[in-house]
């Protein structure tokens, strides 16, 4: 019986060892496999302290034991998907900052139109990497206990992000929590 696209979703909040938790995930899925090891990267560096989180990333992945291909994707990242088959390991990271490139992309005006627009695309777009690839590492920011602001701009981020959270659990095999640099198991599917 063939293994069905395996969906591992990451969140935690800043710097609390995500993407080194997915990093490790990814390597140990395509390791058992003799699989391939993508990372589709979404950040844009706007200012010198993405420039310096990016950076840093990259020389992780430089500097690791293992080859990772590197795709720079801050759109539409369905649009890889034809590009991947059940040999390949993805590690996407991360959504908050896919999210934020949809939206303000998009348009100036976040109505429900658009937000649910953007929802749309950034699930039917993880979704299609799913189907192709042998599996696929999604990491996320946790910012969704942050104080509220009566902002309606940050109310109606957080309350899409919370949505595309949602979904992406429900569809995963596996999600995690990551506090401190440690994993807490919040969903497995044996």
């Amino acid at each position: 019986m063939e293994k069905a696209p395996l969906l591992i979703f990451i969140t935690g909040g800043v710097r609390s060892g995500k993407s080194s938790f997915a990093e490790r995930i990814t390597v140990e899925r395509a390791a058992e496999t003799g699989g391939k090891l993508h990372y589709i990267a979404t950040g844009v560096p706007f200012d010198s302290e993405m420039k310096e989180r990016i950076k840093k990333h990259q020389q992780d992945r430089e500097n690791a034991k293992v080859y990772w291909h590197t795709v720079e994707k801050s759109l539409s990242v369905g649009e890889l998907a034809a590009h991947y088959n059940e040999h390949d390991f993805l590690l996407l990271d991360c959504v908050t900052t896919l999210l934020n490139n949809e939206l303000f992309s998009a348009v100036h005006k976040w109505d429900q139109p658009i937000l649910d627009t953007v929802y749309e695309k950034i699930i039917t777009g993880i979704l299609a990497i799913k189907r192709q690839a042998g599996a696929i590492v999604v990491v996320s920011n946790e910012v969704l206990h942050e104080p509220n602001v009566e902002n309606e701009l940050i109310l109606a981020y957080k309350r899409l992000l919370g949505k595309i959270h949602q979904r992406l659990v429900e569809e995963a095999d596996q999600a995690y929590l990551i506090e401190g640099g440690i994993p807490i198991v919040m969903k497995e599917v044996m």
